[in-house]
C-alpha cells in the first residue's frame, strides 16, 4: 500500500463520519481514528511491518503518524486561529496559472470548499479547498515552494 492509497483512504474515512477503521493486510497493519471537536478534526495513521516476518536484511516498512489536518495552532498569539495544512506532498502555487490573479490573500474572507491553492504532484495539479469559513490570517507558504503532507500552508481566523 503506498502513500497516496493511504492518504486516499484517509480522505474517505474522515469523509464518513466513522470514528476508527482499522485495515490489517499482509504487511500493513493502518488504524484511522477520528475525532471531532468543534472546527478541529484529527486523523492519526499508522503503517508498519509485522514483526514477526521482518528480516533483519529487509529494510522495515517506515512508521508514519500525521499530525491534525486541520488543527488548533500551538502558539499562543497564534491559539485562537485555525491552521489549514497540506494533505500532500508537492509543489505549492497560490495561482490557478501564471497568468492568473491568485486565490487568496491575507484578509481574504473564505468559506467552505473555497479553494486555497494548489498543489502540484507527479504531474496533477490537485485544489486545495478549505474545510473551514473564516478569514486569512498568514500565509505560511510561498509560491511555488515544496510542501510536505501536512505541513502548515494558512492561518484562518474563524470568527
Amino acid at each position: 500500500m503506498d502513500l497516496k492509497e493511504i492518504q486516499n483512504l484517509i480522505k474517505f474515512v474522515s469523509n464518513s463520519g466513522v470514528a476508527e477503521v482499522k485495515l490489517e493486510m499482509d504487511d500493513v497493519k493502518i488504524t484511522i481514528r477520528t475525532t471531532l471537536e468543534g472546527n478541529s478534526q484529527e486523523i492519526t495513521y499508522v503503517q508498519q511491518a509485522p514483526v514477526a516476518q521482518a528480516l533483519p536484511q529487509a529494510p522495515a516498512a517506515p512508521v508514519i503518524a500525521s499530525a491534525p489536518v486541520i488543527a488548533a495552532a500551538p502558539v499562543d498569539e497564534n491559539a485562537k486561529y485555525i491552521t489549514i495544512k497540506s494533505p500532500i506532498i508537492g509543489t505549492f502555487y497560490r495561482k490557478p496559472s501564471p497568468d492568473k490573479a491568485v486565490f487568496v490573500e491575507v484578509g481574504s474572507t473564505i468559506g467552505k470548499g473555497d479553494v486555497l491553492c494548489v498543489i502540484e504532484a507527479m504531474k496533477l495539479f490537485n485544489e486545495i479547498e478549505s474545510e473551514v469559513s473564516g478569514k486569512i490570517v498568514k500565509i505560511l507558504v510561498d509560491d511555488m515552494s515544496p510542501v510536505e503532507f501536512d505541513q502548515p500552508l494558512f492561518l484562518v481566523d474563524p470568527s
